[in-house]
């Protein structure tokens, strides 16, 4: 036999044109996954060039997370209609991995932009702002729930951000209704929110009223908080101005980013209206 003139291939040349080992060969034939097309008298394997289609169609299975086993299956049966469907069902989960990447890559650029927001932030400052209308997904009513409940309703929170692809990347802030900052009632919150910058459509959102707000910081953990409030209606006293409807309190500084709490970074943004003399 001319193996050469029948353009049979040996193991070691048929692996440097796959561009793998000459085990990864032999472990394919003991396996029957792809097999040479024959073996001499001496056992030598002889693979054809048509055959490199086929590995590179396992090679990208592989590489789209198909088991060696369903590869397998799929080799057995093979046929010209179970190859489509198999294409089309991966085509799919490529599709559906590149939406989640794309995903990721939006939350990491808002987390990039929000850090370096803050790196120029003076932390000792109180300012009047105006902030636009801002959509946010907000979570069910948390007033005057118990710890253990507070804690449901963030794990719940978090795996509907999670199943419906809503995690933007910005941080989970809190809501707390006036009437709850009159009484004193700092940590009585009202919502959990997350920004939306780009709304997906079926979803309820809150819309953040536009309009000016009072804006401090209160570094440390939310038994001190008190202390930033004070402080922030004692500068609405100065300004004339009276509460509005909402407070929104997010992290700027939290445990992503510092190790102990007394470290840690609230922003308070306050809704404020001005009182006419």
């Amino acid at each position: 036999m001319n193996k050469k003139n029948g353009k049979y291939l040996t193991t070691g040349e048929f692996a440097k044109l796959c561009k793998v080992n000459k085990q990864t060969l032999i472990f394919y034939d003991q396996i029957g996954l792809l097999s040479p097309v024959l073996k001499n008298e001496k056992r030598y394997r002889f693979y054809s060039i048509h055959q490199m289609d086929l590995f590179f169609v396992i090679d990208l299975l592989k590489d789209l997370g198909m088991s060696l086993n369903d590869i397998q299956q799929y080799i057995q049966n093979k046929s010209p209609e179970s190859f489509l469907s198999l294409m089309y069902q991966k085509k799919e989960e490529i599709v559906k991995k590149r939406q989640e990447i794309e995903m990721k890559e939006r939350m990491v650029e808002a987390k990039i932009a929000l850090m370096e927001k803050a790196s120029h932030l003076d932390f000792h400052q109180v300012t009047l702002e105006q902030f636009p209308e801002t959509t946010l997904y907000l979570s069910r009513n948390i007033e005057n729930i118990n710890n253990e409940e507070f804690v449901e309703v963030v794990s719940d929170f978090i795996n509907e951000l999670n199943v419906s692809h809503l995690d933007t990347g910005y941080p989970i802030g809190v809501i707390t209704k006036r009437e709850q900052l009159l009484k004193g009632e700092f940590t009585n919150y009202s919502y959990l929110y997350i920004e939306q910058p780009n709304p997906k459509e079926g979803y309820p959102y809150f819309k953040s009223v536009k309009g000016d707000f009072l804006s401090g910081y209160h570094i440390g953990d939310e038994k001190t908080i008190h202390k930033a409030y004070k402080q922030l209606f004692s500068e609405m006293d100065r300004l004339n101005l009276a509460l509005g409807d909402y407070v929104f309190e997010e992290y700027i500084y939290d445990t992503v980013v510092m190790n102990h709490k007394e470290h840690y970074v609230t922003k308070i943004m306050i809704q404020v209206e001005q009182i006419e003399s």
